[in-house]
């Protein structure tokens, strides 16, 4: 088993055949207790590219990303920011689920760096096709395995951050970060942020 999905990457990728070459991916063990491979979806021409930690329980079921109750979150918080949702490419740092039972549920767990480090080629493989103009990391793990392992979304979150992978770069929560909050008062007040966040975004687009 590789360590890594370097080499399965196509030699001249589109968004199509990367997405074909990712179904079979072996580079780290996740895949065998997940669903399917979950890729990015939306276009090359997509504005702007905003990357997740991982697939949740229905991305994996659904093979889709962002397709949950933090999907419709960021859904919600990009309409109120101005941004067009099928305007933008979504997309993860780790390409498959991973879980551990509690009951009969599938519990998220945080993936390692090796899996990350894993999976860093297809995502690397979908910045060079997609070439966006905006880049928004949500959440930690995202944004660690972009912009290094010191970065610090609750340090950094809503500012511009001097980067070469995209000419904007910036970091803010993930949505699950609001499902997660214990009272109403605080699921509102960590959205309106996020809003924020991406009014940012939106003032650069």
């Amino acid at each position: 088993m590789p360590d890594s999905a370097a080499e399965l990457v196509p030699a001249r990728p589109s968004l199509p055949k990367l997405r074909e070459a990712a179904a079979g991916c072996r580079a780290c063990p996740l895949w065998e207790d997940a669903t399917q491979t979950v890729f990015g979806a939306g276009g090359r021409s997509s504005v702007a590219m905003f990357v997740g930690e991982q697939p949740g329980d229905r991305e994996d079921r659904e093979g889709a990303p962002f397709v949950g109750p933090a999907g419709r979150l960021l859904d919600e918080a990009l309409t109120r920011a101005g941004i067009d949702r099928r305007a933008v490419y979504v997309t993860n740092a780790v390409k498959h689920f991973k879980w551990e039972p509690r009951g009969k549920q599938r519990i998220h767990a945080k993936p390692s760096w090796s899996e990350m480090a894993a999976c860093r080629p297809w995502l690397d493989a979908e910045l060079a096709v997609v070439r966006p103009g905006v880049l928004v990391c949500l959440g930690a793990t995202a944004a660690q395995s972009l912009l290094g392992r010191q970065f610090r979304v609750t340090k950094q979150r809503g500012q511009w951050i001097e980067s070469d992978l995209a000419e904007h770069v910036t970091a803010t929560i993930h949505p699950s970060a609001i499902l997660r909050q214990r009272d109403n008062e605080s699921r509102h007040r960590e959205m309106e942020a996020l809003v924020s966040d991406l009014k940012l975004v939106a003032s650069v687009l």
